[in-house]
């Protein structure tokens, strides 16, 4: 794997790495291939206890703004970040015709972090979970843009109404993947896809704001 060469990792068992870089969509083409939604599971569960540690012992804040800032350090925009920083995006496998999105990078990054976990310890991947984060933090970047604020303040401005709709939904009940649009005055502005319908109401208002001639 690509993400060797850049990391300072010895991996042991490399078949979990390998799981934490496979789409769902090559193991349908390739079924010895196991996917990595198990590895997500535990990922998302490494990286918040990690980041919660963190902030708990060395940022002493008010718990509101401890909850906050681990929902920007571990959100799907967040985890893509990281996972293009490390180079992960250059190992993802996926089936014929699927593109590598934000959703996946972030799903991907959450495994290879459950991977670690299984192979080196909850030491070592707390350490190289931080490594990559403490930037972030104390540069206060806020992964957390409220898009669909901005666009209700902008459509009210011009007295127009904004509607949002959820119009597809895939995946397995832990792994489920929603599509939302919302509509601007009845005509479809923007479509969005996360995994869960308020992130994907916030990628179809962003999709929506760099549409932003159709609000005026």
């Amino acid at each position: 794997m690509k993400v060797f060469n850049k990391l300072d990792i010895n991996p042991t068992n490399m078949n979990l790495y390998m799981e934490a870089v496979t789409h769902s969509s090559f193991t349908n083409e390739n079924p010895n291939y196991p996917d990595y939604e198990r590895l997500e599971f535990l990922g998302d569960a490494v990286l918040e206890i990690i980041i919660s540690e963190y902030l708990y012992k060395e940022r002493h804040l008010e718990e509101g703004t401890m909850t906050r800032m681990r929902a920007s350090y571990v959100c799907e925009e967040a985890c893509a970040t990281y996972a293009k920083e490390i180079g992960l995006d250059l190992d993802i496998r996926v089936g014929t015709g699927e593109e590598i999105n934000q959703t996946i990078l972030a799903d991907v990054f959450e495994a290879f972090v459950a991977a670690l976990y299984l192979d080196q310890g909850f030491e070592f991947t707390r350490s190289f979970v931080l490594n990559i984060i403490l930037k972030y933090i104390e540069k206060e970047v806020d992964f957390l843009h409220d898009y669909k604020s901005t666009l209700q303040e902008l459509a009210q401005t011009v007295k127009k109404s904004i509607i949002y709709e959820v119009v597809d939904e895939e995946g397995p009940a832990h792994n489920k993947k929603f599509t939302s649009i919302v509509k601007v005055d009845g005509i479809i502005m923007g479509r969005g896809t996360a995994g869960s319908k308020k992130a994907s109401e916030q990628e179809a208002a962003k999709d929506a704001l760099s549409k932003r001639a159709g609000i005026k």
